[in-house]
């Protein structure tokens, strides 16, 4: 006779209000769902409701008695009194991000997404990678939101070939964000555990002293990445041998009197390396990756003496 009741659904988190929800919500009601609440309708009957199939609105209210309609959100419903089934929660679209990843590597989706590897994508996580940073470095908020959602493209599709490896190899998306939870909760005793309050310092050498538990690294060269900028690699090494307690560069006399000056002298250097025809960036790169080889020989010294 008439629809009694709107009841909006999310199509990517189709259980979100349960059976019990849903009897709450409906009492002795008939329910009804229109297409696009197709998923939630067979939640329902997955849990033994019964819910009819309407093509719309108008098709729900010739049904006998009154009828409680589930309808996908944001759909037009007229005068009905509207309920919320279950609003998503943040970061509800990435569900999206893995479905749409999934539909491209599948048959018949797209063949050069089908192909790719880690060892073909490993470049494009740099770039994007980059471009991210030059969005940050540039306050550009608009290309923030699409940088760092190539980046977040990379992580999903690299989650998704890894899901397809061999067994010993194989992980998903979900072990993806998993680790990452586990990671977050475990360094943040003082928020997650009873460690208590933290100001920022000692919040970050907890954070040292928990990675240092955790990796069981022999060297503070372990875990710093070769592939970075040779001077942000360099600047590394050195605050990770500063902490052990290991040797550290003599550091050159400074006459910059500000960040600003001392860029325009490093672009000096680099000026004068470029006439002579050397790369400053290789030299520097050799030069920290001959400090690294000394922390190594360093720390294995120490472990061998303990």
């Amino acid at each position: 006779m008439t629809v009694a009741l709107v009841v909006t659904t999310s199509p990517r988190l189709p259980g979100l209000l349960g059976a019990a929800g849903w009897r709450a919500v409906s009492g002795s009601r008939p329910l009804a769902a229109v297409p696009g609440a197709a998923a939630t309708a067979a939640a329902l009957r997955a849990e033994g409701l019964e819910v009819a199939d309407v093509a719309d609105l108008a098709a729900a209210a010739a049904l006998p008695g009154e009828v409680v309609c589930l309808v996908p959100a944001g759909e037009p419903v007229g005068e009905v009194p509207v309920v919320d089934g279950a609003p998503e929660p943040a970061g509800a679209r990435l569900l999206d991000v893995v479905t749409v990843m999934d539909r491209l590597r599948s048959p018949g989706g797209c063949p050069w997404d089908a192909e790719q590897t880690h060892a073909s994508l490993r470049g494009y996580l740099l770039e994007e990678a980059h471009e991210a940073y030059d969005a940050i470095v540039d306050d550009d908020p608009v290309a923030m939101r699409e940088e760092l959602g190539d980046v977040l493209l990379q992580v999903v599709f690299h989650a998704r070939v890894a899901a397809e490896a061999e067994p010993g190899r194989r992980f998903d998306v979900d072990d993806v964000a998993g680790e990452l939870v586990d990671k977050l909760v475990r360094r943040h005793p003082h928020v997650f555990g009873d460690a208590g309050p933290r100001d920022v310092a000692q919040v970050e050498a907890g954070w040292d002293e928990i990675k240092k538990a955790e990796k069981q690294r022999r060297s503070p060269t372990e875990g710093v990445s070769r592939s970075q900028p040779a001077a942000a690699w360099g600047a590394a090494l050195i605050s990770r041998a500063g902490r052990a307690g290991l040797p550290t560069p003599v550091p050159a006399e400074l006459a910059a009197a500000s960040p600003e000056e001392l860029g325009e002298r490093l672009l000096a250097v680099v000026a004068a390396a470029t006439a002579r025809g050397w790369d400053a960036e290789d030299a520097l790169r050799e030069a920290v990756r001959r400090y690294a080889g000394e922390l190594d020989a360093e720390a294995a010294a120490r472990a061998a003496d303990a």
